[in-house]
């Protein structure tokens, strides 16, 4: 018997009223790191989590192993961004290798098309231990890319920032169907 849950609830409330939960674009964002300018970045990854599983056989149950949860691992995020004058990543990283550990946190803002938060992530205590800089050629036109891989303790991602993401989400997509069904109405007050 298939078992009816918050999918098919979700699924109808949106069929019914006619708002939609369409998937996020993922190249508006931007990171903050405390106490760094480090500008803005044109890609990040390594927001991942992964929890361990242990395996245990039990005698006499040969249909399928019993699998607990164990440790969650994080891998490094990486940053990276077209070289400029702003030089916090590259100071950072420099205090880093003369043994001047600073740990830090951040975080990793997804952005809606009017550039509002509808998702982030934080990270804490986080530190660079690899800094790669630009591949340069004499004959190309590329940017200049350097890239920062930050060890951290862990990743969260606060259940205000769903809560602001579906309201921030649903107020975009009625100022647009307001917008799409009553351009000239709304041209006449000067505009939405």
């Amino acid at each position: 018997m298939p078992v009816v849950g918050w999918n098919a609830a979700f699924t109808t409330a949106s069929n019914i009223t006619g708002i939609r939960s369409d998937p996020y674009l993922a190249f508006n964002f931007f990171v903050e790191i405390q106490g760094i300018l480090t500008g803005g970045f044109s890609e990040v990854s390594g927001l991942q989590a992964e929890t361990e599983t242990q395996e245990y056989a039990e005698g006499g149950l040969n249909g399928y192993v019993h699998r607990f949860a164990g440790r969650t691992h994080y891998p490094p995020l990486v940053l990276k961004h077209g070289l400029t004058s702003i030089d916090g990543l590259w100071s950072w990283h420099r205090k880093v290798i003369q043994g001047q550990v600073t740990r830090r946190n951040g975080t990793i803002y997804l952005l809606n098309e009017m550039r509002i938060p509808l998702v982030w992530w934080n990270f804490t205590n986080a530190f660079p231990t690899k800094w790669v800089g630009p591949d340069l050629r004499a004959g190309s036109s590329d940017i200049a890319f350097e890239s920062v891989e930050l060890v951290h303790e862990g990743l969260s991602r606060p259940m205000l920032a769903v809560m602001a993401a579906g309201l921030a989400a649903n107020a975009a997509r009625s100022a647009s169907a307001i917008r799409a069904k009553a351009p000239g109405f709304l041209r006449s007050f000067g505009g939405f």
